[in-house]
């Protein structure tokens, strides 16, 4: 049996890998587990979680699915994909997907973008319509204690990368105003696996499997998965 890991980001959710987890499971019939991690399920509080207890959670979930399938693979979105990269260099997984992972972030451009136009639909009376308000929302009532241990948790995991031997594909939006290009091109530098692939997409920010290339990221995603002749490469998309 093959199985796949996903493993959600910060302040987020299984929400954020469902198109790719889904197709997985219908087309392949694949073993596709994506846990929640602490603090973050229904009832939890993240001022009482540390950033060790996403580490273990990750750690046990791939123990996990190893023990299950003959083949792993594991897909991180955002803290999600620094998790990932821990797992790929500790234990052996076949290939390796990051999707927007927050080796760095903030993106304060484009970010100021975003804000710029939530304020100019608050002025209009129709702040609430607007895509990103949610996520604006989410963002600014997070616990600075939760902040602090997001960035511990990059810190820790970050000197990992240069362990990862595997194929990984990395997926990273143009205009994502929460992880900046320059942090997949941190990446694309610093793993030295004999495969990498980057693909920047043009019309997207931060969730890629949700935003407006989510169809390219999805079949760009499971073509790597199943592809057993991979190369390098570094590749633009736009749904122009």
């Amino acid at each position: 049996m093959i199985g796949c890991l996903c493993l959600h980001g910060f302040t987020g959710s299984p929400w954020e890998l469902e198109p790719i987890a889904t197709r997985l499971k219908q087309n392949h019939n694949w073993l596709v587990y994506t846990p929640v991690l602490p603090g973050h399920g229904q009832g939890e509080d993240l001022k009482k979680t540390t950033y060790q207890a996403w580490i273990y959670k990750a750690d046990m979930a791939a123990k996990h699915m190893i023990s299950q399938c003959e083949k792993v693979y594991v897909i991180g979105f955002s803290m999600g994909g620094m998790l990932a990269c821990y797992i790929a260099a500790r234990y052996q997984i076949e290939k390796l997907v990051l999707i927007s992972a927050a080796a760095q972030y903030i993106g304060v451009g484009q970010l100021m973008k975003d804000m710029a136009v939530i304020i100019e639909n608050g002025v209009k009376g129709n702040m609430k319509e607007h895509p990103w308000y949610p996520i604006f929302q989410e963002k600014i009532h997070t616990p600075l204690h939760a902040v602090g241990e997001f960035r511990k948790a990059v810190k820790e995991v970050t000197p990992f990368v240069k362990n990862i031997k595997i194929p990984v594909f990395m997926g990273q939006g143009v205009k994502d105003g929460l992880v900046p290009r320059r942090s997949a091109d941190f990446l694309n530098s610093q793993i030295e696996a004999p495969v990498k692939q980057l693909y920047l997409y043009e019309q997207s920010k931060h969730f890629l499997y949700h935003g407006e290339n989510k169809e390219q990221v999805i079949q760009d995603t499971e073509h790597f998965l199943l592809s057993t002749n991979l190369s390098s490469e570094l590749v633009w998309k736009s749904n122009d």
